[in-house]
């Protein structure tokens, strides 16, 4: 029996469990975010229903329902739409977080070429993320 073969089957294990984890995070996150923007569409539904709404014209998300900080305040003050917005940021938030769990798991096996590439994968996300809420802002 070769000596090394115990800790690349111990390695293959433990990386196998993570992917396992990370799986279970990205699955997680997509159920939690669809259950949210369900119930926030069909609360919004239930409240709207007498309402014929005019296609022809578009009318983009209120200015309250445009930042992450918005978005919070008022899926917790009972507004639907805010419900709705707050199940697509957890849908964003879902590979985002699978990214920083990435990064964990890199460092704790010591594999510091991966925790750089990860990382600057993460500062990609982050800075996309962070300038297209500064663009749109009035």
């Amino acid at each position: 029996m070769v000596a090394g073969s115990g800790k690349a089957a111990a390695r293959a294990a433990s990386d196998k469990a993570f992917e396992m984890l990370l799986g279970r995070l990205l699955r997680s996150g997509v159920i939690l975010a669809a259950a949210v923007v369900f119930v926030g569409g069909v609360w919004y539904l239930a409240q709207s229903k007498s309402e014929v709404e005019n296609y022809k014209i578009f009318r983009g998300e209120p200015a309250e329902l445009t930042h992450a900080a918005q978005i919070v305040r008022q899926a917790g003050s009972s507004n639907p739409l805010g419900l709705i917005q707050l199940g697509l940021l957890l849908l964003i938030a879902t590979p985002v977080a699978r990214v920083v769990f990435s990064v964990a798991g890199f460092a704790i096996e010591r594999d510091w070429m991966y925790v750089v590439i990860t990382l600057l994968v993460l500062l990609t996300l982050l800075y996309s993320l962070a300038s297209s809420s500064l663009a749109a802002r009035p």
